[in-house]
């Protein structure tokens, strides 16, 4: 079983990360999403999350991560640090190996700001 970080989960009256349609972000929430979506900016890091989430149990290890890009070893690792720094991912190391997983409390934040309720009908002019 993968170990995973606790991260502060923002909880307004029962709902998780309220979007922005309902209700304006705070300086400390719009920083921590910030960083989450810097990290997703590049293309080779969104590649690498959805590898990442996509594999087969949840988790990869960093050996099956570099075959599919043309860039260096040390560059994947420097892109999988970003990931983790930024909360996206989770990490544990396992002999030789480090292996990562997706956090789904990050992906959940990610999508509950995103998420956009349903449009009212508008009356006909």
């Amino acid at each position: 079983m993968p170990k995973q970080a606790d991260l502060p989960v923002l909880v307004q009256d029962g709902e998780c990360c309220a979007p922005m349609v309902r209700e304006p972000l705070g300086e400390a929430g719009a920083a921590e999403l910030s960083r989450m979506f810097k990290a997703l900016s590049d293309p080779v890091r969104l590649r690498l999350l959805s590898l990442i989430a996509s594999h087969e149990g949840g988790e990869a290890c960093v050996c099956d991560l570099t075959g599919p890009f043309d860039v260096s070893q040390p560059t994947i690792s420097h892109h999988l640090k970003v990931l983790r720094e930024a909360g996206l991912v989770g990490s544990e190391r396992r002999g030789t190996w480090v292996y990562y997983w997706v956090l789904p409390e990050a992906l959940a934040k990610l999508s509950a700001l995103l998420e956009t309720p349903a449009a009212p009908a508008r009356a006909a002019v």
